[in-house]
């Protein structure tokens, strides 16, 4: 099997920009990760999802 399809998305909150980088794994499972945000990422079954996720994800990552 090939690489996975890579997805690069500029995400805005307020005045903070972030990268988020989306791969599709092997098993067809969407996976965030914000690489300006140690630990942050999420996953999810289509890219809806994982859209909605990450920016949960984002924003605890904020409050932490």
């Amino acid at each position: 099997m090939g690489l996975p399809d890579v997805f690069i998305i500029k995400m805005e909150k307020n005045i903070l920009d972030f990268t988020v980088i989306i791969e599709q794994d092997e098993d067809g499972i969407y996976v965030a990760n914000v690489p300006e945000l140690e630990g942050c990422y999420t996953q999810g079954k289509t890219l809806q999802t994982v859209l909605e996720r990450v920016k949960e994800a984002i924003e605890v990552c904020l409050e932490s």
